[in-house]
Parts: C-alpha cells; structure tokens; sequence
C-alpha cells in the first residue's frame, strides 16, 4: 500500500493513537498536517518527523480555527487527499443521573461537532483533487450501550451517523468515508483510567477488561493505526460507509455483556 503523493490531515494526532497513525501515513509515503490542541505535543512529533509534517494547533470545536487550520493545512502541502478525524474525548463513568451536563456536552462537542467541522471543511479540498478518503475514529461503544458512559457512548453512536449520510452524499464525488471502531487499546490514557478504577476500589480492572476479549489481550496503538492507512489508501477504494471493528472479537457474541 502506498500514499505517496497524497496528504493527510489528522486531528488529535499527538494522541496516541493519532500519533500512531501519522506515523503509518508518513510510512506509507504521505505528507501529513498534524492538528492537536497540545503545542509540545506537536513540536515533539515535528521533531520525530521532520519535513514530512507540518503542525497546526487547532481546537476541533471551534469553526472558525477548523476552517482556518484546514485550508492552511491545504496552502502549506498544496492539496488534501485524507482525513483522518480522530480528536475524542472520554468522560468518568457515572450514571445517566449523576452525569453533569457540562461534562456531556464537552464530550459531545469534540467527539461530534469536531467531526462534523472536519467533514464540513474537508470537503471542498477532496472535491477540488478529484476526491479522496475520511476516516472517522468511532468505537466500539458506537455499536452497543455502555453504563456510565453515556456521553461518550452517545457520541460515538453520533459519528457513524455522520459517517454513513457522508459516504451517501459524497460518494459522487469520489469521496469515501469509513469508521474504524477499536476496542480497549492499551495506551496510557487507559492505563489511567484503570489507575482511577483500582483506587475507587476496582479490583483486577486490566484482567476483566482482557476477559471479555476473545482475543485476550488488548489493542495495539499501531494495529489501529494500520487499519487506518488501509482505508485511506486505493486498497480500500470501494468501501465507503463502513464500520469497522478492531476490537479482537468482543462484540461478535455474548461475551460482550459479561463482567460490565
């Protein structure tokens, strides 16, 4: 697989598993413009890189920068090929009831208007090359409830309804547009969360997670990140409204429900 010649745009890409995809991309041939709202974050990734990438301090939420990061992206490489729309959020698990509002609709706002504001942006520069490929990073929890995180798990169910009416719409214009769905990945951000767990009093957080996994183990950063670069690149050139999962067989029986 090859991408050499295109350019990518991925948000939250100081993230890891923005991160790992920028270094697929780039792997893979492709100039990237790294969006994240971490300025050390992205001169440390500028430094790994070098002039393969250029770095843009973007806030998803907010139109204005999107619009303006999106078209500088475009001016510095000269066009735009793929999106990568990855910037998310989670939220600390509480019930439905418990759930301040202000924490639900900060999760709603990166996870989806951020999205929304990729896709909206995006658009004009793929149309104007004569199309190209997004992919959205959904979850598993796109595609089943969750207790205690109803922000989060509503969120992503929102953006594979914003994937699925793009790849209608833009399918005329050679645009496609997929959702990659992970799992648990084994990052630091999870190993926080289970740091959290384990001090509320959580016992054995990591072995019940893997439990449920047929797999046995949790998601690699990179394997997310290699799926991505599959759906950006002409392999992948009749997929388009897909949801893809990577979570090693978890959501594929009942042992999805068993230990939450």
């Amino acid at each position: 697989m090859s991408l050499e010649g295109k350019v990518a745009i991925v948000t939250g890409g100081a993230g890891e598993i923005g991160a790992a995809a920028v270094r697929r991309l780039v792997a893979m041939g492709a100039r990237v413009a790294i969006f994240d709202r971490d300025p050390d974050a992205l001169k440390t990734m500028a430094a790994e890189l070098g002039d393969k990438v250029s770095t843009h301090t973007c806030d998803v939420t907010d139109e204005a920068g999107m619009k303006s990061a999106i078209d500088a992206a475009a001016a510095h490489h000269g066009r735009l090929d793929i999106g990568v729309l990855n910037a998310g959020i989670p939220h600390e698990r509480k019930p439905i009831q418990d759930l301040d509002m202000a924490v639900f609709d900060k999760v709603m706002a990166v996870n989806v208007r951020g999205v929304m504001l990729g896709l909206k942006y995006l658009f004009p520069h793929l149309k104007k090359v004569g199309g190209g490929s997004i992919v959205i990073t959904a979850s598993t929890e796109s595609l089943r409830g969750n207790e205690g995180i109803v922000g989060y798990t509503a969120s992503k169910h929102a953006v594979v309804g914003l994937c699925k009416t793009a790849a209608l719409e833009w399918a005329r214009h050679n645009i496609r547009v997929n959702c990659v769905n992970p799992g648990p990945c084994d990052t630091p951000l999870l190993r926080s969360v289970e740091e959290i767990m384990t001090k509320k009093g959580v016992a054995n957080v990591r072995e019940k997670s893997v439990a449920i996994i047929p797999m046995k183990r949790l998601a690699r950063t990179e394997e997310v990140a290699n799926f991505i670069g599959f759906l950006a690149s002409d392999q992948a050139s009749y997929s388009t409204g897909g949801t893809y999962l990577l979570d090693g067989g978890m959501l594929a029986g009942k042992q999805a429900l068993e230990g939450q």
